[in-house]
């Protein structure tokens, strides 16, 4: 079996393009820059989350400075990635895309209804960073929320670029969010033991050294990769150096290097489904891709079932 990976590199991370169209709102870009946040801030229907995280400790409190209270974009809301429960623990499994009405009720809390156009506010720092605003993002998507962008480069490129902090916090007006449930954008064991048969296109978002067997994260049970799977790495769409995400060019030329064709079925994974989200959120919404999904369980679910195979590529002596 030929083994298909690309491992990260500088020379391919370069500034972000276009963006793929998605519904009406403030705009159609997934990905927005500082100046035309700051310049939409006074927007009625606009509601900015800053998803950033403090340090917590083992019990799960936070151990260090809270990021929001140092200074946060003027008017956003603190909601971080963990602390205000994008995810959860379901059947064993971390990391779960919560309930439909969970994420309705919490949603909502923040002032978000069906006109509110959302912009995702990540520390910036690197792709696993940059992974905590694709995940959120991919979860309004799955909600049927299509009014969200990311700032790109998050708080790194705000403070970068001059723009004006604020240590006041902001207090949202709850609003009733009803979702429009899209299933057909997670994919389950079940669908990745179906692209088994070549058919759909299994992108392992994990880094080269874990794709090959050499690393393992404590959540996967075995070493390895799924069969027939692509390794394109997290940290390949997304800078931290720069700030940028990848040119849709430079995501089409990442699939033509592991022979996987733009427009055929597609599952993103990685361990949790936090990696993974960079990668379906380059090859989706800024590559323009137009069937990928994403494993949430990802290899903490798949590596639970022993008769799911996994595979070794690399030397682990």
């Amino acid at each position: 079996m030929r083994t298909l990976y690309i491992a990260a590199s500088a020379a391919v991370l370069l500034a972000a393009g276009t963006a793929a169209a998605q519904a009406e709102g403030l705009t159609d870009r997934p990905l927005v820059d500082p100046a035309w946040l700051e310049s939409n801030l006074d927007a009625e229907n606009l509601v900015v989350i800053d998803i950033r995280d403090p340090e917590y400790d083992k019990d799960g409190k936070p151990k260090g400075p809270v990021p929001y209270t140092q200074g946060h974009i003027p008017g956003s809301l603190a909601a971080p990635y963990v602390g205000y429960a994008w995810r959860t623990k379901t059947d064993g499994t971390p990391g779960m895309l919560p309930t439909v009405p969970t994420l309705e009720e919490k949603i909502g809390a923040l002032g978000i209804d069906e006109d509110t156009h959302v912009v995702i506010i990540p520390a910036g720092e690197d792709s696993s960073d940059f992974g905590s605003a694709t995940r959120v993002y991919w979860t309004f998507k799955v909600m049927g929320h299509d009014e969200v962008s990311i700032l790109e480069g998050g708080h790194k490129a705000w403070v970068a670029a001059g723009k004006p902090l604020s240590t006041e916090g902001t207090q949202p007006s709850p609003a009733i969010f009803e979702a429009e449930f899209r299933p057909e954008m997670i994919a389950t064991a079940e669908d990745v033991r179906q692209a088994l048969d070549g058919k759909t296109a299994l992108v392992d978002a994990r880094p080269t050294e874990q794709y090959l067997g050499q690393a393992k994260s404590p959540v996967a049970k075995v070493s390895g990769t799924i069969p027939g799977s692509a390794n394109i790495a997290n940290g390949l769409f997304y800078d931290g150096r720069t700030a940028q995400f990848a040119e849709p060019s430079e995501i089409d030329s990442l699939l033509e290097q592991v022979g996987i064709e733009k427009n055929q079925p597609q599952i993103a994974y990685c361990n949790t489904g936090h990696w993974a989200s960079v990668a379906w959120f380059g090859l989706s919404e800024v590559a323009g891709a137009e069937n990928v999904s994403m494993y949430d369980g990802s290899l903490a679910e798949w590596t639970r079932d022993a008769d799911n195979p996994m595979v070794v590529y690399g030397n682990t002596n």
